[in-house]
């Protein structure tokens, strides 16, 4: 009976073992995922940090790269180089459009 829970264990902790193997292989393009992909893909990224790059990213547009996240509140380059190989940039989301005020018409004289 030892040598069963012994061998059950061995197996437990070898498929926990591949199925985190597996997961630190995908990838998130931070351009285009959304919060829940950002969340459940990046280390030390939760709801609330996930929810503020897809803000950051609609109010300023596309990361250019991945070292951009460090201005994102709450992200700081630990959690950037901890993701490093989880992170993609590219197939950018449409840029934010820049506010621009209405320019008024010029005097007639």
């Amino acid at each position: 009976m030892k040598s069963f829970k012994l061998l059950l264990s061995s197996l437990l902790l070898s498929l926990a073992m591949v199925g985190s193997a597996i997961a630190a292989d995908e990838k998130v393009n931070i351009n285009t995922a959304d919060a829940a992909t950002l969340d459940r893909v990046l280390v030390n990224i939760g709801a609330s940090k996930a929810e503020a790059i897809v803000a950051y990213r609609k109010e300023h547009g596309a990361f250019k790269s991945a070292d951009q996240l460090a201005q994102v509140k709450g992200i700081g380059l630990k959690t950037i180089e901890k993701n490093r190989d989880r992170i993609v940039v590219g197939g950018a989301a449409p840029a934010a459009k820049p506010k621009v005020a209405a320019a008024k018409p010029a005097a007639k004289r």
